[in-house]
């Protein structure tokens, strides 16, 4: 075949390529190379998900956090309960019906809030409570829950001795209810009048 008739089958051949769209433009992919690629992808590892395909998620109780002090809230379990002495004062003046600011001010005056303070008199504690009030109240003085429960429960016996009377319960806790009995108010010692004095300022 001369080189007229092999122009002439080349040139039909591009007609016809032209006519059913096959034409491949110069840097564009072929339909061979888009075959090749698109059977590629299908062969990758089925442990890579499409991104638009939705991943189930891990259950909260499954992942553990990296930070050291939210992994330890995360492991504390109940964490809602009393874990400190406010908390607890808190709570002990809740169950008895006491306002939790004069418990807490009661607890401030005795002992600063410490559990480990103990008197000269003996009496230990947050509440400072002496061995045998705390031995009449059914609670063990050296921990520090029933310390305060123990505190809490004889400062509302006092207030409903005193018909609600703040300051004559305040006084009675440290003088004793009978020594306020019989002055008829705040007992005339100084350490009572002091003390009392104290209460009431970090009440208001």
């Amino acid at each position: 075949m001369n080189i007229d008739g092999i122009q002439e089958i080349q040139s039909r051949i591009n007609e016809i390529q032209h006519r059913f769209g096959m034409v491949q433009m110069t840097g564009a992919p072929s339909f061979q190379n888009t075959l090749e690629q698109e059977m590629a992808i299908e062969k990758k590892s089925p442990d890579t998900a499409p991104a638009n395909t939705p991943v189930a998620d891990t259950p909260l109780s499954a992942k553990k956090p990296e930070d050291p002090a939210v992994r330890a809230f995360a492991e504390a379990g109940d964490v809602g309960g009393p874990s400190t002495i406010e908390n607890m004062i808190r709570q002990s003046a809740m169950k008895y019906g006491v306002d939790p600011r004069l418990a807490d001010a009661v607890a401030q005056a005795e002992s600063g809030g410490r559990q480990e303070a103990v008197s000269d008199a003996g009496a230990i504690g947050v509440m400072q409570l002496m061995p045998e009030t705390a031995a009449g109240l059914g609670v063990n003085p050296y921990d520090a829950a029933q310390n305060i429960d123990g505190g809490t429960k004889y400062l509302k016996s006092l207030l409903d001795t005193f018909g609600g009377d703040v300051r004559k319960a305040v006084a009675a806790y440290n003088a004793g209810p009978e020594a306020v009995k019989r002055y008829g108010g705040v007992p005339p010692y100084q350490e009572t009048k002091q003390y009392v004095d104290r209460v009431l300022d970090l009440y208001r």
